[in-house]
């Protein structure tokens, strides 16, 4: 069956299987916290918009999360030759993320701020590196298991 939710899902059944799962999880996650939200506003006071971004933030955390430790992105890599040849792409893919991103900032903004562009840049590139290790290291052990 195909619905607009089709798009966001990949093409492998299982992996479709999967994501359909994590997001009904973080729908239950987020209405859990969003009933949360609700108790704590009646003692303390919170914005609509931390409230919103609090809430969006658990949606897309936890979908994320669950995606990297599942181990399903790379289900081609069963060899270390394949596994070292998937290290090297995704650090040849943070490394063009961190040069583009930096390069249009500055193209765009000009050089005032270089400092907080480059650590933030560079903190959003180490965070791509290790959640994409992490999803590698996972898919080639249990694919590697499954041999």
């Amino acid at each position: 069956m195909k619905s607009w939710m089709s798009f966001f899902l990949p093409d492998d059944e299982y992996r479709e299987k999967m994501m359909l799962y994590f997001f009904s999880e973080s729908a239950v996650i987020l209405l859990l916290s969003l009933i949360g939200m609700i108790i704590y506003n009646h003692y303390f006071d919170i914005s609509v918009v931390n409230a919103l971004l609090i809430s969006i933030l658990i949606f897309l955390i936890y979908i994320t999360g669950r995606y990297v430790v599942s181990g399903i992105e790379y289900t081609d890599v069963t060899t270390d030759k394949a596994y070292r040849k998937e290290l090297k792409v995704i650090a040849i893919r943070v490394i063009g993320f961190f040069v583009i991103l930096i390069s249009v900032y500055l193209l765009l903004e000009g050089s005032d701020k270089w400092l907080k562009l480059i650590l933030l840049t560079l903190s959003a590139s180490i965070i791509w590196f290790f959640a994409s290790l992490i999803s590698l290291k996972r898919s080639y052990n249990k694919n590697k298991d499954l041999l």
